[in-house]
């Protein structure tokens, strides 16, 4: 970050004079590289006079508007978006939620390396995008689900074997509900959110209950018990993972307390893979 007292204005130049004055139909012989100030005005739907005054430091504090508006026009990238939002305001923008279908294959390959420890990746409405051949064989076979069953919530709710291996459903669907609400606030998803809420309400009288609660919990580390049908009664250590310039996905690793418990999820996630080969 620049030391220099305009620094918002020092950012707004540089990103401009990185783009392309063809690209967006601007022609002309220039003094210098990008676009003019004018142009960048004129893309941000602002006033050229105010755009001028941010880069040469004056006119106050922009709102979020004209900051979004200017990096629409620019071009930004997430992380230069919040980056100018620092700059400008001294704070990030706020959160903008992104349904996603899937997780970056660097992503995928880092939960494959947990051989013993379920782990998953979770979107702020609790759909499960990703998931290890370890949370296959102790969690639920995502894999054999459709995509819009893989919900953490509509199977804790709505499907009688999730519900059946939880070795307290009632405080386990507690906290889901809570963490879930908290999720979904923090990552600007509350109305993407409600045709779910909707939809378990009306399908489970219980789910309908614990949400008009209005409980919020942290969903940070614990523990997880479960009655397995064929490990029998486990306890997995887990903890929660926010992954960067992601606010809307979550990783949660659950970690076998006992040893004895790690060996036989071993063996077990290889006989399921030599099964399928």
């Amino acid at each position: 970050m620049s030391t220099d007292s305009n620094a918002l204005g020092i950012f707004l130049r540089d990103r401009r004079s990185r783009l392309d004055p063809a690209v967006f139909g601007f022609s002309g012989r220039r003094r210098t590289p990008g676009l003019r100030r004018e142009e960048v005005a004129q893309r941000a739907n602002i006033s050229p006079t105010w755009y001028t005054w941010l880069e040469q430091g004056r006119g106050g504090a922009p709102s979020s508007d004209v900051l979004n508006r200017i990096a629409n026009g620019l071009m930004l990238t997430e992380p230069e978006r919040e980056h100018l939002f620092i700059l400008g305001l001294g704070r990030p923008p706020e959160v903008r939620y992104r349904a996603i279908e899937g997780i970056s294959p660097r992503l995928q390959r880092l939960i494959d390396t947990l051989e013993v420890s379920p782990a998953l990746v979770r979107t702020a409405a609790w759909d499960i995008v990703a998931w290890n051949r370890a949370a296959t064989v102790v969690m639920t076979d995502y894999g054999s689900l459709a995509p819009e069953d893989r919900n953490v919530l509509r199977l804790l709710f709505c499907n009688p074997n999730v519900r059946n291996v939880q070795h307290d459903w009632e405080t386990m669907a507690r906290f889901v509900v809570g963490a879930f609400r908290a999720d979904a606030a923090r990552a600007g998803a509350t109305s993407e959110v409600a045709e779910l809420v909707g939809e378990l309400s009306l399908a489970s009288p219980e789910f309908k209950r614990i949400w008009q609660e209005n409980d919020v919990i942290s969903h940070g580390e614990g523990t997880k018990r479960l009655r397995h049908p064929v490990l029998g009664d486990i306890a997995l250590e887990y903890s929660g993972f926010a992954i960067d310039g992601r606010p809307d996905l979550n990783m949660v690793v659950y970690n076998p307390v006992d040893p004895d418990v790690a060996e036989r999820i071993r063996r077990l996630v290889l006989e399921k893979s030599g099964s399928r080969s």
